[in-house]
């Protein structure tokens, strides 16, 4: 295990050029002009922090979901929901009944209709922050990864997710894109994206990671993840890399179990570690923990999110990280399996976090952390520290200066067709072509004018585009050719697997968009069924590229990395030769009945002649 000295603080490299001007003026030394600016906004900070409460102090630390469209007047179902699961009935209340730092946005909490409505709800819940007897403003977050995990939808841009620009191979592609979707994201008053995922997927069976992470190649993905915190934090947004100490190689679920990661040390600090270390040389403001047991790294087996030899051992003396540490979400049941929800929250802080993301019972939580503090298991002093940190983003950030955003700026920033123009020029450049039998590929109107598409059509990750068949066909039509959509689902029956090959008949080719194709799938029958009818199969794996391993007898594969509109309509301009494929694969390719087998290596990627 190699060890490094602690880095600058994040603080120190940002503060360089002030203090190198100040130096100029002064005569004084950068580093010292340096360090009086740092002294000097700190000293301000610990005045605020003086005049809060101790309520007020442990509501800093916690960052929590709401329910509804509206700070203070939402629907009537989504009161309901508030009440039955916070007790308040508003975000408005959640802030003034919790001092909260933080509110994390969801889709499925009814947060983010439409970018002005995202907006106003930003602002209202800023101005309840501003209301408080100590007025601090929120840092407002969100899972904007783009690619499987996005909560923010069209008419904002969607850009490739993380695989896919792994298989771009392009650092300034990444960074533009972070910067595009960081920009967005700011003009909303989503402030902290929980993204980029510094996770190396060196599993293929990981069911939690998978495409969300760049690739399998720690170096690689340690520069994808750069380019990618300097694109988001260029547009003033805190990226937030995660899951640290590395949740590449797992197949358990933490939403669902404990996963353990078995291996050494210096196997972590050679897999795992470098796309954090990369992170944190980048000035990441932010990193998220995982629930998941490293032994090699902390022998009591606690989740890396409660235990300090990770935390504060590894990424804070080890790696010299001086920024804000946030939880995964407190609600997942890895975090949940070894203690109950009153120790989880202690037991975090204890271990050197920063913000406790979205428990599952907020009262619950904060009151244990209030007892904590009376009872002297953690000290005001512990609290202060981190809710320096926090105060330090949140004044990086410029909240505390304008914590507001315009309706005049979402209208200039969101959805642009610049942006969504850049996206798709990005997205071209993802689309992996693994097999192409006799050069069957490109397709065009004269030879293949009818084409039937079909597969499977999994939920929007955003809740605004797809399904995946319809905007596959749709994007066809477009091109000239005479396109049919059925969608047969991620476990199709028997009897839509016969509809299926009814409706290939008189075909020139059938598009079969494939999901996660296990040993078991009835996604196989379906291609194997249409591979007998005699029509021409071309497959599209619209999530994971290992489908190829468990499927035979198409005349070629296109990999997309998602279902995401921005990345279906790329993969079609490649089927159509309107664009030319140059996506390398960032994974291996392992055989389904060998994993030793590797069938198609990283770097595999054909092209057109």
């Amino acid at each position: 295990m190699h060890h490094r000295a602690p880095a600058p603080s994040r603080r120190t490299l940002l503060t360089v050029t002030a203090a190198a001007a100040a130096a100029a003026v002064t005569g004084v030394t950068a580093p010292v002009a340096h360090a009086e600016q740092e002294r000097h906004d700190d000293r301000k900070l610990q005045r605020i922090i003086d005049r809060m409460s101790l309520e007020e102090k442990v509501g800093q630390l916690f960052v929590m979901r709401v329910y509804g469209h509206s700070a203070t007047a939402p629907d009537q179902t989504d009161i309901d929901a508030n009440l039955k699961e916070i007790g308040v009935r508003t975000a408005a209340e959640l802030v003034a009944r919790y001092h909260v730092g933080g509110v994390i946005y969801f889709s499925w909490a009814h947060n983010t209709r439409d970018p002005h409505q995202i907006a106003e709800l930003s602002n209202g819940i800023q101005q309840a922050g501003l209301a408080q007897p100590t007025p601090i403003p929120l840092l407002i977050s969100t899972d904007q990864e783009h690619g499987i995990v996005c909560r923010v939808g069209e008419p904002a841009t969607l850009v490739p997710g993380a695989m896919a620009l792994g298989a771009g191979g392009s650092l300034a592609d990444a960074r533009k894109a972070a910067q595009i979707a960081g920009a967005e994201l700011a003009a909303v008053g989503i402030r902290q994206n929980y993204a980029p995922v510094a996770d190396v997927n060196v599993n293929p069976a990981n069911p939690v990671i998978g495409v969300r992470s760049f690739g399998s190649d720690p170096r690689a993905v340690a520069g994808l993840v750069a380019a990618q915190v300097k694109g988001y934090q260029r547009a003033g947004v805190a990226a937030t890399s995660k899951h640290f100490p590395g949740h590449g190689d797992t197949a358990v679920d933490s939403h669902y179990g404990l996963p353990t990661i078995t291996h050494t040390r210096a196997q972590w600090a050679e897999l795992d570690a470098p796309p954090f270390e990369s992170a944190i040389d980048a000035g990441i403001d932010s990193i998220m923990t995982a629930h998941i047991v490293v032994p090699a790294l902390d022998p009591s087996e606690d989740p890396a999110t409660l235990s300090r030899p990770i935390l504060t051992g590894i990424l804070r003396e080890q790696l010299g990280y001086d920024g804000v540490v946030v939880t995964d979400s407190l609600g997942m049941e890895g975090v949940r399996t070894k203690y109950g929800d009153e120790r989880v929250p202690v037991l975090a802080l204890k271990a050197g976090v920063d913000q406790l993301l979205n428990p599952p019972n907020l009262d619950v939580a904060w009151k244990a952390v209030l007892a904590a503090v009376k009872g002297g298991e953690l000290t005001e002093d512990r609290l202060d520290e981190s809710i320096l940190r926090i105060l330090r983003l949140k004044t990086k950030l410029g909240l505390f200066r304008q914590p507001y955003v315009t309706r005049a700026g979402v209208d200039r920033v969101v959805g642009t067709r610049a942006h969504l123009d850049r996206a798709d020029r990005i997205a071209e450049q993802t689309t992996t072509l693994l097999l192409n039998e006799g050069g069957f590929l490109p397709l065009s109107p004269a030879r293949h004018g009818k084409v039937l598409v079909v597969g499977a059509d999994p939920a929007s990750p955003s809740g605004t585009t797809g399904p995946p068949t319809t905007t596959l066909a749709t994007a066809l039509g477009e091109l000239g050719f005479t396109a049919t959509a059925l969608s047969t689902g991620i476990t199709p029956t028997a009897a839509k697997i016969e509809e299926a090959v009814a409706a290939a008949a008189g075909q020139d080719v059938v598009v079969v968009g494939t999901y996660n194709v296990t040993a078991t799938s009835p996604q196989r029958t379906l291609v194997a069924r249409l591979v007998a009818s005699g029509v021409p199969v071309v497959t599209i794996a619209i999530r994971n590229p290992y489908d190829i391993a468990r499927i035979s007898g198409q005349r070629a594969t296109l990999a997309a990395y998602s279902w995401t509109d921005v990345e279906l309509r790329a993969a079609v301009r490649v089927l159509a030769g309107r664009a030319r494929p140059k996506g390398r694969l960032p994974v291996p390719v392992q055989s389904a009945d060998d994993p030793t087998v590797v069938l198609y290596p990283v770097g595999h990627g054909l092209s057109y002649s």
